[in-house]
């Protein structure tokens, strides 16, 4: 009896276990995806709105659909692992259509533990554009881009694996926005 009892101990904590690295897994994968529902309602004030859902599915459909050049491989290797990518953009007619309030949400989730600010760009006239990744460790398992302009409210949303590097290689090409990060460049000779 005290052998079966035993067994059933060391069989519930291994369960128990193996559903705490699941449940930890599942919890760091959704915290990189934020609920972009709060701002649903500004779709009604604005004059223009883009709503992207790229799920995982969607992500392999379209990974399969680039062809074998070399910037379609280098693509795939830059969304390899992506679980998805959700844009929510919100162009209005006149300023001050959105208020501090409808971004707050956001902002609310970009300041929970593993959320870092990497960039953060300010203008009076323009509006101001910040980067967020969402570090998993050493890796960056989100990464979030918020743009505020008098005009326009913009969040982009990037679920999984990013390779900054990689990312930084593609500014201002493919619909890439220029996001300032600098890829490191060679060592030359002299520098050694």
């Amino acid at each position: 009896m005290k052998l079966l009892f035993q067994q059933i101990i060391k069989t519930l904590i291994l369960g128990s276990l193996v559903l705490a690295a699941s449940a930890s897994r599942a919890t760091a994968q959704d915290s990189s995806r934020l609920r972009l529902t709060s701002l649903d309602a500004l779709a009604g004030k604005a004059s223009e709105t883009v709503d992207v859902n790229i799920d995982e599915r969607l992500m392999h459909v379209a990974a399969s659909a680039l062809t074998s050049d070399d910037d379609s491989k280098e693509i795939k290797k830059l969304i390899n692992g992506i679980k998805g990518i959700y844009v929510k953009s919100f162009e209005f007619e006149h300023e001050n259509e959105y208020s501090a309030a409808d971004v707050e949400d956001i902002r609310a989730q970009l300041r929970l533990p593993g959320w870092s600010k990497l960039v953060n760009v300010t203008s009076k006239k323009e509006g101001n554009v910040e980067v967020y990744v969402l570090f998993n460790g050493d890796t960056v398992g989100g990464l979030t881009i918020l743009s505020t302009e008098p005009k326009e409210l913009t969040v982009v949303n990037i679920v999984g694996p990013v390779d900054l590097q990689k990312l930084a290689e593609f500014e201002g090409q493919f619909g890439i926005p220029d996001l300032g990060l600098e890829s490191p460049k060679p060592k030359t000779k002299k520098e050694d």
